[in-house]
């Protein structure tokens, strides 16, 4: 029978009803055929076009991943044990290479013997896999000694990581693995246990230093020189003492090094590359370094005392080297905050020039030295330095100051006041700037550099914002404010009292004026103020008007000097350049003097010449830095002289002569309000007299049209009336107040 007609049977059986319980067997094919169902050929087609992949060997037979060596020294034999771990991956039974280069005291396999096979150098062992296997393995091995040093070869396990652990006698100075990595290191009951990671496949080796026994002698065979630097740092509450101690090592090799520390310190701290412990002890310190053999070590030493608060005296001496055969020495003072020290020492110490100081002493400060001293130590000396400290209380550092300041006040018939408080302005650190108002003012508009600001209200004043260094603009700028102040009605007649804000940045000079209404006449009677006529200063104002009666007036002067003039003044200074020296000549009436010779003489006998135009200006270029005299020469006038110091910024020297013989000499120190020194004539008031009244400024004007459209309040203001100008110079933390006697006119 082929083999579809058998297929083609089985199906026909396959499809027959069942007659009985029992499944029919297959029928059985002839010799050498085989009947199978359908369900099994397929399965057998699948595996046929799909064989089984049989798995890869493992590249190795077998693997060992890790050693941990141990070694404890004693006499001259080092015993031990090697523990590896590994992983056989063949199955069956393997042969593991495991040591090199050791001689094996016993072998076990979780705790059982195992047997090992002697193949050269190297120990194998037969093990059975796959499985992973622990083995622990027992050495030993003779020390080597030479004169000063020990070695022992340790065992080459066969493993891709190896570290050791070395338990050696006694504290020796070094110690040595080659080829490996000293990890770590500790000494503690009089042995010294050295962590270390070998290299894999590679027989080490373990050195070491053998010390003396005799270390007595070679203490006393040790000879030192000492370099001790040390800066005084005198604080508020506390004197602190940084030491750099620099020991040379002439003969031997001293583990352990005293310095001996002033009375009354207490140790901070103590550093140094090379200490190894440190032990504090009563008046001294011991320093134990790691490495004998280093000729040079360097130990810094921070100390502390407490001293009384203010000015105080007191003795101190410095940390020694009570070994050291020669001690020299250097020590630098300085100190915090505002104080004044006198030093002194005795008859070994030398006062030095603190630029000689050593650079590492220097480097150790932190603010400028105040004294240094120099001195040689011998043995059983002691240094002594006496400190005198006065101490003084800080003074306040001004953040902001105004230049100037430009009042300018309207006064109703009602008795309110308006004013307005503009300020030019430098501030460094300042955030704020406190106003403290008159009782019942409101603030009613800030402007900072232009910009309209946001004061802020405090129980103790209102604070308005400023601009800071770093912000534009970076110079001087304005900063202005306004303010309503409700008073009492003025009556027929009677005494009033005004009074500017408080503000607590220091002003170089403020200008007030106060506008009354026309149909009042005021006589000034008090106050901490001065009348502006008596003082001939450059007003920031610069067009003068008088709107009294609707007429045109004309310009009214300060002084001598007329507001033409001072603008002539300020406009001669802005156009000049550095180097220069400007100014104008006039008579006593204000007149310019044209053809005068004016000459400036330099401390360096360089003499330079100008002659004065029509207008009486001049001009001197290329003037020298120094001393400089200014003279004014002109036929039928007195000759002026000016003593003034150059420093290349434009200068304006003026001069004012007469008509007399009589010379002028003045010496110009810095820029200040010029005092009328004509009060001999007789044209010029008393200053014990009223200032005379003056038509109003052009801040008047200014103020009316801001009440008109800009300010959000309704003011009656006077449209008319006479204004009084008053100056105040250095307003520091105060307000400026004035009182005066009116009347219906």
């Amino acid at each position: 029978m082929t083999k579809r007609s058998s297929i083609a049977l089985a199906l026909v059986f396959a499809s027959t009803p069942l007659v009985a319980q029992e499944r029919p067997r297959l029928p059985q094919g002839p010799a050498g055929t085989v009947t199978l169902s359908v369900a099994d050929y397929d399965r057998l087609v699948d595996r046929a076009a799909q064989p089984d992949k049989r798995p890869e060997p493992p590249p190795v037979p077998a693997v060992v991943s890790r050693g941990d060596l141990r070694a404890r020294v004693t006499g001259d034999l080092a015993r031990g044990t090697l523990r590896l771990d590994g992983e056989v991956f063949y199955r069956g039974q393997v042969k593991v290479p495991l040591v090199s280069g050791a001689t094996l005291l016993e072998a076990r396999a979780d705790g059982v013997p195992l047997p090992l096979v002697q193949e050269g150098d190297v120990h194998v062992a037969v093990l059975t896999g796959p499985a992973a296997f622990s083995l622990t393995l027992e050495w030993a091995a003779p020390v080597s000694a030479v004169p000063g040093r020990g070695s022992l070869p340790l065992p080459s396990p066969a493993a891709g990581s190896v570290t050791a652990t070395i338990d050696l006698p006694g504290d020796p100075a070094e110690v040595r693995i080659e080829p490996g990595i000293v990890t770590r290191r500790q000494t503690a009951g009089g042995r010294t246990t050295v962590e270390a990671t070998l290299e894999p496949g590679r027989r080490s080796a373990v050195s070491w230093s053998v010390r003396e026994t005799a270390t007595q002698a070679s203490q006393a065979e040790s000879r030192l020189l000492a370099d001790v630097k040390s800066l005084i740092t005198i604080g508020e509450g506390d004197l602190r003492m940084a030491t750099l101690v620099d020991v040379t090592v002439v003969r031997g090799e001293p583990r352990t090094f005293e310095i001996r520390l002033p009375a009354g310190y207490e140790v901070a701290a103590v550093t140094g590359s090379s200490i190894d412990t440190t032990e504090t002890r009563t008046g001294s310190i011991a320093l134990t370094v790691h490495d004998p053999a280093q000729r040079r070590h360097q130990f810094l030493i921070s100390l502390e005392q407490p001293h009384s608060p203010g000015s105080f005296k007191l003795d101190t001496s410095f940390p020694t080297v009570p070994a050291a055969q020669r001690e020299v020495g250097e020590t630098a003072i300085e100190g915090t905050g505002t104080i004044e020290v006198s030093a002194s020492g005795d008859d070994g110490l030398r006062r030095m020039d603190v630029r000689e100081t050593n650079p590492s002493l220097r480097s150790l400060a932190r603010q400028p030295l105040l004294a240094a001293f120099r001195y040689q130590r011998r043995a059983n000396e002691t240094r002594t330095l006496t400190l005198d400290v006065k101490r003084f209380a800080d003074a306040p550092v001004i953040a902001a100051a105004a230049e100037r300041a430009v009042a300018t006040t309207l006064v109703t018939a009602e008795g309110r006041t308006l004013t307005e408080v503009s300020l030019t302005l430098r501030n460094r650190a300042q955030p704020f700037m406190k106003v403290v108002l008159p009782a019942g003012a409101t603030m009613l508009s800030v402007e900072v550099a232009g910009e309209t600001a946001k004061p802020v209200l405090g129980s103790d004043g209102t604070r308005v914002p400023l601009l800071r260094t770093g912000f534009k603009p970076n110079g001087p700028y304005n900063v202005s404010f306004v303010y309503l102040h409700a008073g009492q009605s003025f009556a027929k007649r009677g005494d009033a009292h005004m009074a500017l804000p408080q503000m607590d940045v220091p002003v170089t000079v403020l200008e007030w004026e106060l506008f009354l209404p026309e149909r009042y006449s005021a006589k000034p009677l008090a106050g901490n103020v001065m009348p502006a006529h008596l003082v001939s200063y450059a007003p920031t104002v610069t067009v003068v008007r008088s709107i009294s009666s609707g007429q045109a007036g004309s310009a009214v002067g300060r002084g001598s000097t007329t507001r033409d003039q001072v603008m002539q003044r300020q406009d001669l200074l802005e156009l000049a350049a550095p180097g220069q020296i400007v100014g104008r000549v006039v008579d006593p009436a204000g007149a310019a003097l044209p053809g005068a010779t004016i000459t400036a003489a330099a401390a360096n006998g360089v003499r330079l010449t100008a002659v004065t135009d029509a207008e009486g200006r001049y001009t001197i270029d290329n003037v020298p830095s120094g001393t400089v005299t200014v003279t004014s020469e002109l036929s039928g006038f007195s000759r002026g002289q000016r003593f003034l110091t150059f420093d290349q910024q434009p200068r304006q020297v003026d001069f004012q002569v007469g008509a007399s013989g009589v010379s002028e000499t003045v010496t110009v120190q810095a820029e200040a309000p010029l005092v009328n020194t004509q009060a001999a004539t007789s044209s010029v008031r008393s200053s014990n007299e009223p200032p005379p009244p003056a038509p109003p400024s052009q801040n008047v004007l200014n103020l009316q049209r801001r009440v008109a459209g800009v300010l959000p309040v309704r003011v009656d203001v006077p449209r008319a009336g006479t204004a009084y100008q008053f100056v105040k110079p250095l307003v520091l933390d105060e307000e400026a107040r004035v009182s005066f006697r009116y009347k219906t006119r």
